[in-house]
């Protein structure tokens, strides 16, 4: 309670202070009261009463605050911006944009960027770790608007193009799998005979994988096919079930085998199912069926610690659907290619959506918004994903010089016992700092993001707001994402407690 009060008095403090200094940095009704305009006097009256600019701005806060209050007993009122509509109304219509292109980011980056930063600690001053340090720092150090920008220029123009005639050509089948090689070259390390075995290995399959999918045309109509995710899922279930439990766990193993049999058979009669009557409550259906099984094959074959069983399967379970959404959102590709709304020039470079798509389909609506979420959310990732490599790497190497650590593999514990249920957990508490404060740094810059790419979210309205002198929507604007990043800091605090039993209120008492 006593860290809600400390949360309260910042947000409101902050809140008066903006307030305070954008009501006095600038005059909304300065071009009218130059103006020559016979109707200016009335427009000028009309806007001080709109806008209360008759009310000292110390006063007006109040006025401000009681709207805002008043949204504990259902009456929030956050005023009116300068065109007469209610700031409420164009928050509601934003906050679901910025929301959208945010979380997306934001959950693409955490995996992305602890998962090679794991890596990369446990194959300190490898080749790998050498190569993933300078990306990071590349990617940490430039400006999104630029990255933006690159994005749009090679990922949509110069990839439209490349659709009109969609063959990769020899000389850059040669650089793709070159530079396939060194990362996987890198990534399994070992010695200097090993390293060139692997070199050679991942060059020819993937110069022979890029060259078939060449001759099956699989870049315009492309789809991974039942044997293609039959050995995904199989993969899918040794992955996980690698790291979350161990493969010496057989019956975790077995389960997720299983799942992994069940979506191979029904492949076909799932394919049936999107291609006759698909939407929101098919698909949350099928999720909910998804974990109903894993629960079962969890039961059936753990007799014994079953609750890491069933985590690991259903785990095992969602990302297989997601396998299988996938494959059904790339057969789309093609039909989404030859509609009249995108003529051939499937990535879009602007815009939420495409405003001439007239199709009811869910599959072709769905790929529309993943297509306008590409860039944007590629470039936020970019740049965000870079600061989590970085301080997972160096907080688990901290964590790993721990006495408790080696304790831990004298007492003969696997590895990966080691490193995920003693390291990786202390590792994640100065990580969620970082979480809460990237969050924020991800709203900040979907404003410049969203200006690139033309999207209308929060950001839009916070340049609007300080272009036009709309105080109302500027605080807005402010509450929301000031609210937000509040919550973010009290869920940190949470989560210390929950990784760290020793952080408690007091407890050094």
């Amino acid at each position: 309670m006593r860290r809600l009060g400390t949360l309260v008095v910042i947000l409101f403090g902050s809140s008066f202070l903006l307030f305070n200094l954008t009501a006095i940095s600038g005059d909304p009704t300065e071009a009218l009261r130059f103006s020559t305009d016979p109707k200016a006097a009335y427009q000028l009256h009309s806007l001080i009463r709109q806008l209360q600019l008759d009310v000292p701005p110390p006063l007006r806060y109040f006025l401000w605050l009681k709207g805002i209050l008043g949204g504990f007993v259902g009456k929030l009122n956050m005023g009116l911006t300068r065109d007469g509509h209610a700031v409420t109304t164009r928050l509601v219509q934003a906050i679901p944009t910025t929301f959208r292109l945010v979380t997306i980011a934001a959950l693409i980056a955490l995996v992305l960027g602890i998962t090679l930063g794991i890596i990369t600690a446990l194959r300190q001053y490898s080749r790998f770790d050498y190569v993933v340090t300078f990306f990071s720092f590349l990617m940490f150090s430039l400006p999104i608007f630029w990255v933006a920008v690159l994005l749009k220029q090679f990922l949509a123009i110069r990839f439209n193009d490349f659709l009109a005639n969609a063959k990769i050509p020899p000389g850059w089948i040669l650089v793709f799998a070159a530079v396939t090689a060194v990362f996987w070259a890198g990534v399994i390390g070992g010695e200097r005979k090993r390293f060139y075995q692997v070199l050679g290995i991942a060059f020819t399959s993937a110069a022979v994988t890029l060259e078939a999918l060449n001759l099956l045309n699989w870049y315009a109509n492309p789809r991974l096919g039942i044997f293609v995710t039959a050995v995904a899922a199989i993969g899918i279930a040794y992955g996980v079930t690698a790291i979350s439990v161990g493969l010496e766990m057989k019956s975790a193993l077995k389960a997720s085998l299983a799942m992994a049999a069940v979506v191979t058979v029904l492949y076909y009669p799932l394919q049936m199912i999107f291609k006759h009557n698909t939407n929101f409550r098919v698909l949350t259906g099928l999720v909910i069926l998804t974990v109903l099984t894993a629960i079962g094959f969890s039961r059936y074959f753990a007799k014994i610690d079953r609750r890491a069983v069933t985590r690991t399967t259903i785990i095992s379970g969602l990302f297989m659907g997601l396998l299988i959404f996938i494959d059904r959102m790339m057969q789309t590709w093609g039909p989404y290619q030859e509609l009249d709304g995108v003529n051939g020039r499937p990535i879009p470079t602007i815009g939420e959506g495409n405003p001439q798509l007239s199709s009811h389909d869910f599959w072709i609506t769905t790929l529309d918004r993943a297509v306008h979420l590409f860039l944007p959310t590629i470039a936020l990732t970019l740049i965000s994903f870079a600061g989590y490599i970085r301080f997972s790497r160096g907080t688990l190497l901290e964590v790993l010089n721990q006495d408790y650590i080696r304790t831990a593999r004298a007492k003969g514990l696997s590895e990966r016992t080691v490193i995920v249920r003693h390291a990786l957990r202390n590792t994640m508490i100065p990580l969620t700092t970082i979480i809460v404060v990237d969050l924020a740094g991800l709203i900040g810059g979907a404003i410049i993001t969203e200006r690139v790419f033309g999207w209308h979210g929060m950001g839009t309205l916070f340049n609007e707001a300080i272009n036009t002198l709309d105080l109302n929507l500027l605080m807005g604007v402010f509450f929301c994402t000031a609210s937000l990043s509040v919550l973010a800091n009290l869920v940190a605090d949470l989560l210390y407690s929950a990784l760290d039993p020793r952080i408690r209120v007091g407890g050094g008492k």
